[in-house]
């Protein structure tokens, strides 16, 4: 049985690049927002459901962010209606994706809003991705397109850094690329040392 390890960070924390060094340690990975990627692309499993709740919001046989984006702003309960079609979808392919590594000590899977949605009760464990709250606004900041409007929006659907650190099974703070590797291999080695031996 694989060790289910949860790993989230709110927005500019560095967690896409924790989950490239899990990667390249050669644990299998699992990315939330992948998933979603391929519910809502031509032949997704979310496609007819979105559009049959979002009139307007599928092109081309796939769902379109940018429609479905105005059709959320303009409905108070879009959010949430979305939501319960598109959760249990991603629970699924989340579920394939652990059946299909079997033998694997650990099993990564990256879950953007993971407390946010009380996911860790599924988990055996979570990892936090966390730098300093002024380098998380100059790494968001500088991304393009970005404005402060933008930036305090997504701050405001995720739970604050300090609350996801005192939650966590481990901090793995990610100020430098360095500090990141050190502290995953130190998580992916008390995890080998407790995996059972075959």
């Amino acid at each position: 049985m694989s060790f289910r390890l949860g790993l989230t960070g709110g927005i500019g924390m560095g967690k896409s690049t924790a989950a490239g060094i899990f990667r390249e340690l050669g644990h299998p990975v699992w990315d939330a927002d992948a998933a979603v990627h391929r519910l809502y692309a031509a032949g997704g499993a979310a496609v007819q459901p979105v559009g049959a709740a979002f009139p307007g919001t599928v092109k081309g046989h796939a769902v379109d962010r940018a429609a479905l984006k105005v059709a959320l702003a303009s409905d108070p309960n879009g959010f949430a209606r979305l939501e319960a079609i598109v959760h249990p979808l991603v629970a699924r392919d989340r579920a394939d994706f652990i059946a299909t590594h079997p033998l694997a000590p650990i099993v990564v899977l990256d879950i953007p809003l993971l407390f946010e949605g009380g996911l860790q009760a599924q988990l055996d464990g979570v990892a936090v991705v966390s730098v300093p709250p002024d380098v998380q606004r100059q790494r968001v900041m500088a991304r393009p397109g970005m404005t402060e409007q933008t930036f305090q929006m997504i701050l405001s659907r995720q739970m604050p850094d300090a609350q996801k650190r005192a939650l966590a099974d481990w901090v793995i703070p990610s100020l430098t690329l360095q500090d990141a590797r050190a502290a995953i291999v130190d998580i992916c080695d008390q995890l080998m040392r407790q995996a059972p031996h075959a």
